[in-house]
């Protein structure tokens, strides 16, 4: 079982920065992809980016060159840097373990960003 939480979203400003964090409690395995999601009023949950243990990225086209994602497995912890915020970013960010075939998901943290 993993427990997650996240921390670090609040309201900016159109070409701001935030730094999300998500600590994950329980064993977090070399196998786990640890990754963020979001989801905005209306629509569906989706994904931002995601790292594996060894630090390889995957980002959606929508987060590429502004959302840096890192991972610090001494302390089972899942990072966001978000960079030039646009108010098309604004939603609930959840922090995910994907396990297969289990996927854990925190309670997510609001971002907004205003125009």
């Amino acid at each position: 079982q993993v427990q997650l939480v996240e921390s670090g979203g609040g309201l900016v400003q159109t070409g701001g920065s935030l730094r999300l964090s998500c600590a994950a409690s329980g064993s977090i395995f070399s196998s786990d992809i640890m990754g963020w999601y979001r989801q905005a009023p209306g629509k569906q949950r989706e994904l931002v980016a995601f790292i594996t243990y060894s630090g390889v990225t995957n980002y959606a086209h929508s987060a590429k060159g502004r959302f840096t994602i890192s991972r610090d497995n001494a302390k089972n912890t899942v990072y966001l840097q978000m960079n030039s915020l646009k108010p098309e970013d604004t939603a609930v960010y959840y922090c995910n373990v994907n396990r297969w075939p289990t996927s854990y998901f925190g309670q997510g943290t609001q971002v907004t960003v205003s125009s």
